[in-house]
């Protein structure tokens, strides 16, 4: 990577939020060390290699300890000024139906990886006296996630790490934020099969594009948290600050309970 340009780290970044934050940065003069671990990650590096930042993919599997081992090994001898850990996956459907497989998948990559990972950037940029850290929280981490329970849960655990960190390293000059999207255009409700036969899944969802735009500026501000989106996720993010509990799990079934949804769309 050149000396010149400062480096961001952004994990996930083969589609998606992942993938418009990691335009954003290379937009504004970053170079980029990218991770996922689909087929689709070389494509996304070569066209963010046309912004002319340098783009260096790793190809990791960041539920599983070699994975993040490898990402770990390729930021050996770099200076990562910024790291974005949005590597995540929900898993649809009541959990007494779900596969355990399938939900200890989701806290492997969302919870275990995310911490696992966040200690060594960390100390890496409290050691220097300055960096930003940020994570991928989300509008659900403020409500029980009815037929998406660890899903939600694994955010609300996100959100209450990432506001942790950003009280202990507040006089270091490292910043820590965690962004909060609500339903989005992304991949995400493929592969957690909610997609089609849910109302979350079926609804209108904000832009990745405008999600990513508003994540960095939350990030390059040093801003401890963002609700991130169109005015609707705006307001979903207030309401999760005043709703019971109750209400709001009742709130979720309704759009995460299969068979709500208005089936596949064109």
């Amino acid at each position: 990577m050149t000396d010149t340009r400062p480096l961001a780290l952004i994990t996930g970044a083969s589609s998606g939020i992942d993938l418009e934050l990691a335009r954003q940065f290379a937009a504004h003069g970053y170079d980029l060390v990218v991770n996922a671990e689909d087929e689709e990650l070389e494509a996304a590096a070569e066209r963010l290699r046309e912004s002319g930042a340098e783009v260096r993919a790793v190809r990791a599997d960041l539920r599983t300890g070699e994975g993040r081992f490898l990402l770990l090994d390729a930021l050996d001898g770099l200076t990562v000024d910024v790291a974005v850990l949005n590597a995540g996956v929900g898993q649809g459907g009541a959990f007494v139906d779900t596969d355990l497989t399938d939900d200890q998948a989701v806290i492997d990559l969302d919870v275990t990886a995310t911490v696992r990972l966040a200690k060594p950037l960390l100390r890496a940029m409290v050691a220097r006296g300055e960096g930003r850290l940020a994570f991928t929280s989300s509008v659900a981490s403020q409500m029980p996630g009815s037929f998406q329970p660890v899903y939600n849960a694994s955010k609300s655990f996100v959100q209450s790490f990432a506001q942790a960190l950003a009280e202990e390293v507040k006089d270091t000059g490292v910043t820590v934020t965690a962004f909060m999207p609500g339903p989005t255009d992304t991949e995400f409700f493929d592969r957690a099969d909610m997609a089609d036969d849910t109302r979350m899944g079926t609804m209108e969802k904000d832009a990745a594009a405008q999600v990513a735009e508003q994540a960095f500026e939350a990030i390059v501000k040093g801003r401890k948290k963002a609700v991130t989106g169109s005015l609707m996720t705006k307001a979903q993010g207030l309401a999760g600050k005043v709703l019971p509990d109750g209400v709001k799990a009742a709130a979720h079934r309704r759009l995460a309970e299969p068979g709500t949804g208005e089936g596949p769309r064109d």
